[in-house]
């Protein structure tokens, strides 16, 4: 590996007290014939719930068949396992497959340790239509498709309908437009209350630049080539800094800082009455909220036409310095992932998207729509999302420096600094990472 990603990626991802945990012996099937089968070590960054069903559907595909045995290790956040597999890609002790989050794919492509899934899918002229195509463009870089999507969720905005009602608002006309979003905030802003809240993250901030068809950076987001220069401090940007510049001096803007649970927390508890969220939380914010809950679209400035959400999330990376007859075992595994029985599974109990849409037609999903009607406003909203180099999504190494540059960006808002000049020096300060990476 280049030495300057080397350098690269300990900068990004320096973190301590990353520890292992050996949840791949949950495996069932009988251990005795694990050495007559082609050994997958599968890593990943699934906590908790998500683990438990990650590991449900590792081990039905271990039982399904007598050939392959995958082993899923859990590695930490994705930051903590990309660290971890910088020092071993490319070694005896690299895995098979690597679940890495969608800003780490220009990363990856970079490193040269993997091997394109487009490789298997020329083989076999593998049925990629199948896939959910504003899914796939994210991991698709000049025509070729890198890695295998799995993990994917957009963002949406929730809402308290019985603070709607409260108030007067029609709880089934969500605000679409910054100012219905004002309008409604300010109404819904009482006793303490606030009327609207954003993370401050700057997975948000791409989101609703790219809803308005604007750019992150130059050469077409990083996609028509190297991209050179931030350009997200133009109108789109200017737009959405305006906008939480605007409310937060009205008094209708909740600051909820960096933490995601704070945040459902605020809205839980009744001191927020509309937010953003991930469209995976949707399902555990409703099961944990006294009162109706409801979910929509992101709203956009007035004088915009919606172009749709980027895709986020994570995806499946297989190493190519590994052995054929495991890079061939890992390829049969991702397929079986892929198929709708198993991501009607993985929907319904994660609030992930289907990467393969047929899922949504199988009796389990429509059951639970039935219960959740609101994740399908999660998929109607990728579905009708626009393929564009916005949409697509930024293709930089600098990701998680520029994230931080526009969380600080957010941050000075709060503290009376005008948008635009917020926007344009966060906009210098991730050039200069663009330049410095480039100069590596």
């Amino acid at each position: 590996m280049k030495k300057w990603v080397t350098s690269l990626i300990a900068i990004l991802f320096m973190l301590s007290g990353c520890s292992e945990k050996d949840d791949a012996t949950s495996q069932t099937i009988d251990q005795e014939s694990q050495g007559e089968r082609t050994e997958v070590v599968f890593w990943h960054a699934m906590s908790g719930d998500l683990e438990k069903t990650l590991n449900e559907i590792v081990n039905d595909f271990n039982n399904s068949q007598s050939e392959i045995v995958v082993k899923p290790v859990f590695q930490g956040t994705y930051e903590e396992a990309l660290t971890k597999f910088n020092a071993v890609a490319g070694t005896k002790d690299s895995p098979t497959i690597m679940q890495t989050f969608e800003i780490g794919t220009k990363y990856m492509i970079e490193s040269g340790k993997i091997e394109p899934i487009q490789t298997y899918i020329d083989k076999e002229d593998y049925d990629v239509s199948q896939w959910e195509a504003n899914i796939v463009n994210y991991y698709t870089v000049n025509g070729k498709i890198y890695s295998m999507p799995f993990n994917s969720s957009t963002p949406v905005l929730i809402y308290n309908k019985e603070a709607f009602k409260e108030v007067g608002l029609n709880p089934e006309k969500p605000p679409m437009t910054y100012s219905e979003l004002k309008a409604a905030a300010k109404k819904l802003t009482k006793d303490g209350r606030y009327g609207f809240t954003i993370l401050n993250y700057g997975w948000f901030f791409e989101e609703l630049l790219a809803v308005q068809g604007g750019l992150y950076v130059d050469k077409e987001n990083g996609r028509a080539g190297e991209a050179t220069k931030a350009i997200f401090n133009g109108q789109e940007g200017l737009q959405v800094f305006q906008l939480i510049s605007d409310m937060y001096k009205e008094g209708t803007f909740y600051n909820v800082g960096q933490n995601w649970d704070d945040m459902r927390a605020a809205f839980q508890s009744g001191k927020v009455a509309m937010y953003l969220d991930s469209s995976a939380g949707v399902r555990t914010v409703i099961d944990n909220s006294s009162f109706d809950v409801g979910v929509s679209y992101l709203p956009i400035p007035d004088d915009v036409e919606r172009q749709g959400v980027i895709i986020g999330g994570a995806s499946l990376w297989l190493m190519k310095d590994v052995d054929q007859s495991k890079k061939d075992a890992a390829w049969e595994f991702m397929k079986y992932l892929t198929t709708p029985e198993v991501q009607a599974k993985w929907h319904v109990n994660t609030g992930y998207f289907a990467v393969n849409p047929s899922a949504y037609d199988l009796p389990l999903v429509k059951e639970q729509w039935g219960k959740y009607p609101q994740l399908s406003v999660t998929v109607n909203q990728l579905k009708e999302t626009k393929s564009t180099p916005a949409t697509q999504g930024a293709l930089i190494s600098v990701f998680p420096q520029a994230r931080q540059r526009i969380v600080s960006a957010m941050e000075s808002l709060y503290q009376g600094v005008d948008p635009q000049k917020a926007l344009d020096q966060a906009a210098k300060e991730v050039s200069r990472e663009l330049e410095i990476a480039q100069k590596r």
